[in-house]
């Protein structure tokens, strides 16, 4: 099980400080990166009144996260963050579903790649409501109802980070420890393949649709 924590590093020191990259985590988005433009490419190639099997699939996941985008905010703004939305998806999804496929692993594994999509998304919704309030109106909203609940209002809002962050890190690592230790009880007989397509397939499909919905929820929010 030596496996489980072992982290190819590359250490960059820049200016008296050290930058430390997990290479694993790296490779493995990029290859999520490589997926979806390759997909894209394929989807969009050609596209014709009858479309062709991949065409469907971009057409169907472009509409559906499109039309709850427009159900959180308005159709105007949809036309703005539908395409995070839609991207954001299919990044997490496919992250989660990597670690099916032999000798590689999920990136959303690492603490580091949802919670740096946890503070994307929470940088973008505090910019919607700054641009839908104005500066004035946004500020005035951490002292409601009292003023002195100011504290109190920013760390929940700072809270958010660390819910949906931990949320998706902690149900993708878990089922990583839970079917290493499966694997080497049951020497890869029979569990193992069932855990990978509950916890790739069912698990990872649900966690990337809460993350992602939560994000919509968190711009709602500070859009209204």
């Amino acid at each position: 099980m030596g496996e489980l924590g072992l982290i190819h590093q590359l250490i960059i020191p820049v200016f008296g400080y050290t930058v430390t990259l997990n290479l694993e985590v790296i490779l493995m988005t990029w290859i999520v990166f490589a997926i979806l433009i390759v997909f894209g490419i394929f989807a969009t190639y050609k596209k014709g009144v009858v479309p062709r099997p991949l065409q469907v699939i971009g057409e169907v996941f472009v509409e559906q996260f499109y039309h709850l985008t427009e159900d959180a905010l308005d159709r105007e703004m949809a036309k703005t963050y539908g395409p995070l939305i839609v991207s954001l998806f299919l990044f997490l999804l496919l992250s989660n579903w990597l670690g099916l496929i032999p000798y590689l692993q999920e990136p959303t594994k690492d603490l580091n790649t949802p919670l740096s999509l946890g503070v994307m998304g929470f940088a973008i919704a505090h910019y919607a409501g700054i641009k839908s309030k104005g500066f004035k109106a946004y500020i005035m909203e951490y002292f409601q109802p009292i003023f002195f609940m100011m504290p109190l209002n920013l760390i929940g809002e700072l809270a958010k980070i660390v819910s949906i962050s931990f949320r998706l890190f902690g149900n993708i690592m878990g089922g990583s420890i839970i079917i290493l230790v499966v694997s080497y009880l049951t020497y890869n007989v029979v569990l193992p393949p069932l855990l990978n397509a509950f916890f790739g397939l069912f698990v990872g499909t649900i966690q990337a649709f809460v993350f992602t919905m939560l994000t919509v929820v968190y711009i709602s929010v500070q859009v209204k």
